[in-house]
C-alpha cells in the first residue's frame, strides 16, 4: 500500500512540475522572442502552442529513452482524445463556442488527415524513424504555411490567435533565459518523475502501461490545454479555445510522436496491438465526429459539449472496467455499441440536417463571408 501511494505521489508531483515547467517555458520563450523582435502573431502560432504541448513532448521522449514505448504512444493518443472530448466539451459548457476562424476551417480537416495517417503508420505495429521524420517535415511545412497564410485571411482572423503579453519582455535577456532554462529543467524532472510513477503504478495495479498512458498520464499532460481553453472561453475568446485544442492535437502527432519515433532509433517506436485496434480508431473517429458539430450553425453548443464529455466518460469507463469488474465489460460495450453510438450518430445527423436548413435560409453573400 505504501509503495502504491508513493508511486501515485510521484505521478501527481510529476504532473504539477510539468504544469509549472510549461508555464515558465512559455514565459521565457515569449520574452526572448519579443526581445528579438519576432512578431507576436508568429509567437502565438509557434511558441505558445509549443508550450502547451511541452509536457506531452517531454513525457513521451523520456518514456522512449526509458524503454516505455507503450507509454509514449498512448500519451499522444490519450491526450488527443482528451483534448477533443474533454477540453472542447468543457469549454463549450462554459460558453457556446463560435466556429468562425480560419483555424477551424483549415486545421480541422488537416487534423483528421494527420490522425488517419498516423493510424496507418502505426498499423504495422511500429512507427519507424522514417515515419517520424516525415511527421516532423509535415510540421515544418504546416508551420510555414500557417504563418504565411494567416496574413492573407479576411480581417478579424488575427484576433483568433493568442494574445501575447508584452510585459513578459521586461527584465531583459537574463530573466528570459533564466525562465526558459528553469522551465526546461522542471519539464525534464517532472516528466522523469511522471514516467517512473506511472510505470510503477501500472505494475502495482496489474495493468498495462498503455492503459495508464491513455488515462492518468494523458489527462495530466493535457491540463495546460484544458486550463488555457477554459480561461479563453470564460473571457469570450472562443476561437482561441478551439484553436488551442486543434493546434495542440496536431503538435502531439507531428512533433511529439515524430520526435519519439526518431529517438527510438533504428528499431522504431513499438505500438501496442490494443492501441491499433481500439484507441487509434477512437482518436480518428472523435475527430471525424467533430466535423458536423463544427458545422452546426457556426457554433459548438452546450448540448454538444455535454455529448463530448459523456463520450469521454464512456471511453474512460471502458478503460477502467476490465480492472475493476471484468465480467461487466462485455455488457458495457454492448450498451455502448447498441445504444450510445446510435444515439450519438442520430444526434450528429440531426444537427447536420439543421445546419443545411440554416444555410438555405442564409443569403449566398452572407455565407461567402
Amino acid at each position: 500500500m505504501q509503495t502504491f501511494l508513493l508511486s501515485l505521489l510521484e505521478v501527481l508531483v510529476g504532473i504539477g512540475l510539468l504544469f509549472a515547467g510549461g508555464e515558465l517555458f512559455v514565459q521565457g520563450s515569449v520574452a526572448l522572442a519579443l526581445i528579438l523582435g519576432i512578431p507576436q502573431l508568429v509567437i502565438g502560432l509557434t511558441v505558445v502552442s509549443l508550450g502547451t504541448s511541452a509536457p506531452e513532448f517531454f513525457v513521451s521522449v523520456n518514456s522512449v529513452l526509458q524503454g516505455s514505448d507503450a507509454l509514449a504512444v498512448s500519451n499522444v493518443v490519450g491526450s488527443n482524445i482528451f483534448n477533443v472530448l474533454v477540453v472542447l466539451g468543457s469549454s463549450a459548457l462554459v460558453l457556446p463556442l463560435k466556429v468562425e476562424s480560419r483555424l477551424v476551417r483549415r486545421d480541422v480537416p488537416l487534423l483528421l488527415a494527420v490522425s488517419a495517417a498516423v493510424w496507418g503508420m502505426a498499423s504495422s505495429g511500429r512507427v519507424t524513424w522514417q515515419a517520424g521524420l516525415a511527421l516532423l517535415i509535415a510540421l515544418t511545412i504546416n508551420t510555414i504555411w500557417e504563418i504565411r497564410t494567416v496574413r492573407e485571411e479576411p480581417e478579424g482572423t488575427e484576433d483568433a490567435e493568442p494574445e501575447i503579453n508584452a510585459e513578459f519582455a521586461y527584465g531583459g535577456w537574463i530573466k528570459a533565459i533564466f525562465k526558459l532554462i528553469g522551465g526546461i529543467l522542471l519539464l525534464s524532472f517532472g516528466s522523469n518523475l511522471l514516467v517512473t510513477g506511472a510505470s510503477s503504478t501500472a505494475i502495482l495495479l496489474g495493468v498495462s502501461e498503455a492503459v495508464i498512458g491513455l488515462t492518468i498520464v494523458s489527462a495530466g499532460t493535457s491540463m495546460p490545454e484544458l486550463i488555457t481553453s477554459l480561461v479563453a472561453a470564460i473571457r469570450g475568446r472562443t476561437d482561441l479555445a478551439i484553436g488551442n485544442v486543434v493546434g495542440s492535437s496536431l503538435l502531439n502527432q507531428l512533433l511529439v510522436l515524430g520526435s519519439s519515433a526518431i529517438v527510438s532509433g533504428r528499431d522504431g517506436l513499438l505500438v501496442d496491438n490494443l492501441l491499433i485496434q481500439r484507441d487509434l480508431p477512437v482518436m480518428v473517429l472523435t475527430t471525424l465526429a467533430c466535423m458536423p458539430i463544427f458545422w452546426t450553425k457556426g457554433q459548438i453548443s452546450r448540448q454538444e459539449g455535454g455529448v463530448l464529455i459523456s463520450l469521454y466518460a464512456c471511453y474512460l469507463i471502458d478503460q477502467v472496467l476490465p480492472q475493476i469488474l471484468p465480467t461487466w465489460q462485455g455488457e458495457f460495450r454492448l450498451i455502448v455499441i447498441c445504444i450510445v453510438i446510435p444515439m450519438v450518430m442520430i444526434f450528429i445527423g440531426f444537427q447536420t440536417i439543421n445546419y443545411w436548413r440554416h444555410l438555405r435560409k442564409v443569403p449566398p453573400k452572407k455565407i461567402a463571408k
